[in-house]
């Protein structure tokens, strides 16, 4: 039976993350428990922004943006992989595994670009204060936020054009919780050259290019920080940038250990655990590390409760 691309495999099974029966039951707590926090915790910062006037604001309608994309990208994967800690075998299809590698692609790509136009950001609030409201107008926001969705879906469209070429003949096996492109590459029963030139240059692009951006840009935020006389002054400004650093460097150093090096060096033991921090533990630490470490969004927060109270 053919599909798709004439592979003879017209489906997928996810090994999970373990196959230890004594660990299924505590892992599908502990990850059903992070989904439901990281949906309340971006839903709730989205809901937020948005009925706060005082938070209308680029800084926080790029914030929003992420929080749109962390809840996205999450849902992507944590459903299916919650199916595997319940079924003896978690079956995927040729389609979905297809749909759910292109979805994926699609808002890790946009993260990675989102955090970049969000030190953007911050390098012009804090280095060129006067300017600010002109080079972030709402317009040249919606122009930043459109670019960072377009790359995603550029992004993931040649991944997965690519992928489609693949064919998939006797293993059936993915070794990892959800179709991911090194761990489909593995079961490749055809040549996989292209593919893996493919990935590791999308890969650095997509990787590299904005973590030098956000490099470059707290570089001069240090460096305008540190001419800032008063201590006052300068404890706020690394304030308003330390929670988007903690963001930074999680998802950055966990999306680089799993895809900026070649598929026969990487262990996808190791490839799973680094995995769970950019699909599961970023999306939940974004909205507590912006809301606990921002003045902003707990005085929001605040009246919010002062208003459901009054009620």
């Amino acid at each position: 039976m053919t599909e798709g691309n004439h592979s003879t495999v017209i489906k997928f099974i996810l090994s999970g993350l373990t196959e230890k029966p004594e660990l299924q039951l505590p892992l599908l707590l502990l990850f059903l428990g992070i989904y439901m926090l990281t949906a309340v915790g971006n839903l709730g910062m989205i809901t937020l922004i948005g009925l706060s006037s005082h938070l209308h604001t680029p800084m926080y309608y790029l914030l929003s943006s992420l929080s749109f994309i962390d809840l996205c990208h999450s849902t992507v994967i944590t459903p299916k992989m919650l199916v595997n800690f319940v079924t003896e075998k978690n079956v995927i299809s040729y389609p979905e595994c297809m749909t759910q590698l292109y979805f994926f692609l699609v808002f890790a790509i946009s993260e990675c670009h989102m955090l970049a136009a969000m030190a953007y950001d911050r390098y012009v609030a804090i280095c060129k204060p006067l300017l600010y409201n002109v080079t972030m107008s709402s317009q040249v926001c919606c122009w930043m936020v459109a670019g960072v969705y377009s790359m995603g879906l550029l992004g993931a469209t040649a991944h997965t054009v690519c992928m489609l070429r693949v064919l998939f003949c006797k293993e059936d096996v993915i070794n990892h919780f959800f179709c991911d492109l090194f761990p489909l590459l593995e079961l490749s029963c055809s040549s996989t050259f292209i593919n893996e030139v493919v990935v590791l240059c999308l890969s650095a692009f997509n990787i590299l290019l904005p973590a030098l951006t956000i490099l470059t840009s707290y570089i001069f935020i240090i460096a305008s920080i540190l001419r800032i006389r008063s201590t006052a002054g300068r404890t706020k400004a690394f304030s308003t940038c330390s929670s988007h650093i903690s963001a930074v460097a999680v998802f950055f150093v966990s999306a680089a250990f799993m895809y900026l090096q070649p598929s026969s060096v990487s262990s996808m033991d190791q490839g799973k655990v680094s995995s769970v921090f950019y699909t599961m533990i970023v999306p939940i630490l974004n909205p507590m590390i912006y809301s606990l470490r921002n003045k902003d969004v707990k005085l929001a927060l605040r009246k919010s409760f002062q208003k459901i109270n009054f009620q």
